[in-house]
């Protein structure tokens, strides 16, 4: 290059660069036209970091140092439902106009936005307007409440109730007898804790037109007295055969449930939940709900496959691909065996608790393969419902056959829902099929009264196996399969961390080598369950360019698990926001 070029061309170079001193100071980028909301002096955890190793220890790039978590930002800047800035307080003011909502969180925590990926919330919506019988040691004090629910109701008019632990009472299972005599004039259904009992009184059981001569559902158990009549107690798919003949609710009725119970997950933290086993009916409330713009929070919905009608109408379809959408139905949950509590679950042996009974499993418990292969094949994902290590195998050895039949299936991100017990061969085949494994932290310490005593000394090790499920390489998520079990993150936390139950108990944890740390189980709330919906890159960490889903907590998950885990319970739900729009504010 000739000296003359070189001259002209260092010319042209200060002259820019006497331009750039002059002009006026740029907003950083992407804050043109401000923030519409900014969140400032937080604890802010992004989870945008290196994954931890499947024994927990954290990524190089984690912040934690010397045995301590500590925030990796400061404050988080939001437009158009979108994160446009995380860092420091300072640099995030920077976005702030006229119009942004500005909130100093004083120093509470902000983690992505909680979801639950196993819900029951037209369930919760119903249960939060039923008798409350969750907690309660037996019949007498249920009744009791029924009871006084029946003082305040026209009679004749039917009275709901749920949250009796049909796992808990199994040894001492209520019958119609007590409950008819104290509430003779309305019919009285009272569901189970998990869903897998319900209990009547004889005025329900007439209005249903139930007798012993009534058609049992395949897995199921409809209780008779020594009369030889239905006792009021039906256990695992006999719920079924109930539910089948209950009055219709009214669609307005479904949808001012759906929303009562959104609206309290939005309360306690959730931007997303996953609501498994929706029905035709179910789905018509959530689009209406879609429709008028009233869903305060994104609903994943995994259609029932016990409605074959529905189930059709959706393959023919195909699934939802649009993730943006507040209602994506691209999910189905089907189940595949019953629950441990009332001896449902199938086993590879024996009851330990019931010589010769090892639960029931696949068709015996409706399982429709065929359906379930259609669906896969039209690209859904699975969600299917297994808790015995034999149910558990049986889902793998389907799930094998049906990626061997069909390899493209295998990509749909299929899960098993609980994978309560585990077989210790079963356990690396989650990795190597891709399976992700579905669980409840509460259910390991409600369940640890009466557990052992199902499974015997030696199963009880690969049940609730969370880290050895880790350690085989599995994708974890969590839920409390609500409304089976509290979802206060708070709970689930505590349980996933500590193996302990909310009066601390036992005191070095259940089983505690099957812990998690704490990284671990909030992960398992946050960009585990997003990828589970295929929503990796939009949500599940705090980045630029990510959803505005955020939760804010009032203490510090990170730091009380090393110090001071049991303070976690106490806990409260601050602030949550799904697309930037803040939902819930205490």
């Amino acid at each position: 290059m000739s000296i003359a070029n070189k001259t002209s061309q260092l010319g042209r170079l200060i002259a820019v660069m006497l331009l750039a001193a002059c002009a006026p100071k740029a907003m950083p980028q992407g804050a043109a036209g401000g923030a519409d909301l900014i969140l400032t002096d937080a604890r802010v955890y992004t989870l945008s970091w290196g994954e931890p190793a499947l024994d927990g220890t954290p990524a190089r790039d984690a912040p934690f140092a010397k045995g301590q978590w500590h925030p990796d930002a400061q404050a988080v800047a939001v437009r158009d439902g979108r994160i446009v800035f995380v860092g420091s307080t300072a640099r995030a003011l920077k976005y702030r106009s006229q119009q942004t909502r500005v909130l100093d969180l004083k120093g509470a925590t902000l983690l992505p936005g909680l979801v639950d990926t196993h819900t029951h919330f037209l369930e919760f919506g119903a249960k939060l307007e039923a008798v409350d019988l969750t907690g309660l040691p037996g019949a007498e004090p249920a009744i009791a409440r029924v009871a006084q629910r029946a003082k305040m109701v026209p009679k004749g008019e039917w009275i709901f109730g749920a949250g009796w632990d049909e796992g808990a009472w199994a040894s001492h299972y209520p019958d119609k007898a007590a409950l008819s005599r104290a509430v003779p004039d309305h019919p009285v259904v009272l569901r189970g804790l998990h869903g897998f009992a319900v209990w009547m009184n004889q005025a329900a059981i007439d209005a249903l037109g139930i007798t012993a001569a009534s058609k049992v559902p395949v897995g199921g158990e409809m209780k008779l007295g020594t009369d030889g009549q239905p006792n009021g107690l039906f256990l695992n798919n006999a719920v079924r055969m109930v539910d089948a003949l209950m009055p219709p609710v009214p669609q307005p009725v479904l949808a001012r449930q759906a929303l009562r119970g959104l609206t309290q997950m939005a309360h306690d933290g959730y931007v997303t939940v996953h609501e498994a086993g929706v029905d035709a009916r179910a789905m018509a409330a959530f689009q209406q709900l879609e429709a008028e713009g009233r869903l305060p929070i994104r609903v994943y919905a995994m259609l029932s496959l016990r409605d074959a009608p529905l189930m059709r109408q959706w393959i023919a379809r195909g699934p939802d691909r649009d993730n943006s959408r507040m209602l994506v139905t691209r999910a189905v949950k089907a189940y595949y065996d019953g629950a441990l509590g009332s001896r449902g679950a199938r086993l590879l042996d024996d009851y330990a608790d019931r010589p010769g009974h090892r639960g029931i499993s696949g068709q015996g418990y409706g399982f429709d393969r065929d359906l379930a292969a259609q669906a896969m094949r039209a690209g859904f994902q699975l969600g299917v419902h297994a808790i015995g290590d034999a149910g558990n195998r049986e889902v793998l050895d389907l799930y094998e056959a049906q990626f061997r039949a069909d390899p493209a299936s295998r990509a749909n991100r299929h899960r098993i829902e609980h994978a309560q017990v585990i077989s210790p061969q079963d356990m690396p085949r989650f990795a190597k099929l891709g399976i992700t494994a579905s669980m409840e932290p509460p259910h390991a310490v409600e369940d640890m009264p009466w557990a052992e005593a199902r499974l015997g000394p030696q199963r009880i090790h690969g049940a609730y196996a969370w880290r050895t499920l880790r350690q085989n390489g599995a994708r974890l998520i969590f839920n409390a399969d609500n409304p089976g079990s509290d979802h206060s993150i708070f709970y689930g936390l505590h349980a996933a961390i500590t193996r302990r139950d909310k009066a601390l108990q036992p005191p070095g944890g259940w089983y505690p080598d099957q812990r998690l740390t704490i990284e671990e189980a909030v992960r398992a709330y946050t960009t585990w369950s997003a990828w589970a919906a295929f929503r990796e890159d939009q949500t599940g960490t705090i980045a630029q360019g990510r959803w505005a889903d955020l939760t804010v907590l009032d203490l510090d998950p990170f730091v009380l698990a090393e110090s001071a885990p049991e303070k976690i319970l106490a806990g409260r739900v601050m602030l949550t926001v799904v697309g930037g729009r803040v939902v819930f504010e205490r």
